[in-house]
């Protein structure tokens, strides 16, 4: 019984001696490093998320060239629903800037050129070019 006793003193002395050698110092080290890692993970989902809506104006940009492709250009309800789906998706100051609006003969050049900011001050471009196969 004794020697149990003398563990079980041993044992809390030393837990005694561990924590005040280590004191606030650890405690507030192992805060800052935990605040600093939510910093990062919060800001890596933000850059995520506009990656996301560019790949999804990529996605738009490639449905209407190929609709582009079958008609010869890019009709007047084409261009209406573009502009109301890139709002959708949250594309700020949409313009159609050099996209083709007039028929295209079979086989000449089409252009789709697509250009506004996201999350109103990241400035993009996108631009598809095909050929007319109607």
């Amino acid at each position: 019984m004794k020697n149990i006793i003398k563990k079980l003193k041993k044992s809390i002395n030393g837990a005694a001696a561990l924590k005040s050698a280590g004191g606030i110092g650890e405690l507030a080290a192992t805060g800052i490093c935990i605040m600093a890692m939510t910093v990062i993970v919060v800001s890596y989902f933000g850059c995520i998320e506009l990656v996301l809506q560019k790949t999804k104006v990529g996605q738009l940009a490639r449905e209407y060239i190929l609709r582009m492709e079958t008609v010869g250009y890019l009709t007047a309800d084409d261009q209406t629903n573009l502009l109301r789906e890139l709002e959708e998706i949250g594309v700020t100051g949409g313009e159609l800037g050099d996209t083709t609006t007039q028929p295209a003969g079979y086989g000449q050049r089409i252009v789709l050129d697509i250009s506004g900011k996201l999350r109103g001050e990241y400035e993009f471009n996108e631009r598809r070019v095909s050929t007319a196969k109607y």
